[in-house]
């Protein structure tokens, strides 16, 4: 039997979050994730502004609840995108590792992802992930890098993610493998 996960999707975005445009990022991750996990999920959504604030205190809400918490939008040079700070603000450890890994993989798909500014980091027991902000750019980066997701969060005490493989393969040592 799955462990059911309770997973944070915030999407941020100024427009989108006073209904100038649509907001396409909370469904794109509601996808990617469903398709790509085995477990029963619950979604908390949150639409919100670029504002450091609002993003720091609905990250701490989120990391108090779900295991995942997975952003998108904010990520870039423009003034306005604080996604970032905001992250980094409320971590406990940082893992620069899934920064680099998401720019490395949106370089194989357009130049300007070195603008990128993307973070990783847990806060208690939740991981936190920046994504970038188009559907497309969603779905590749969480394809490049989602198979180191669920040993992150086995290690920080969470529960036991199942990946379809056929969708992307979550890696685990041999000693963490569950029968």
């Amino acid at each position: 039997m799955y462990q059911s996960a309770r997973i944070g999707i915030v999407s941020i975005s100024d427009r989108a979050s006073t209904g100038i445009y649509e907001d396409k990022g909370l469904p794109a991750l509601k996808e990617w994730l469903a398709g790509a996990l085995h477990n029963p999920l619950e979604f908390v959504e949150r639409l919100i502004p670029d504002e450091q604030s609002v993003i720091e205190r609905t990250l701490i809400e989120l990391a108090e609840t779900c295991c995942l918490v997975l952003t998108t939008g904010g990520t870039g040079p423009a003034p306005r995108d604080v996604t970032p700070e905001a992250t980094l603000a409320v971590a406990d450890k940082v893992l620069p590792g899934f920064g680099e890994q998401m720019r490395a993989v949106s370089l194989k798909y357009v130049p300007t992802a070195i603008l990128s500014r993307q973070v990783g980091v847990v806060r208690g027991g939740c991981l936190i992930l920046n994504l970038p902000g188009q559907p497309k750019a969603i779905k590749e980066t969480l394809d490049g890098v989602f198979a180191a997701v669920p040993y992150g969060i086995d290690l920080i005490g969470g529960p036991y993610l199942e990946t379809r493989e056929d969708v992307v393969k979550a890696f685990r040592p041999k000693s963490a493998l569950r029968k």
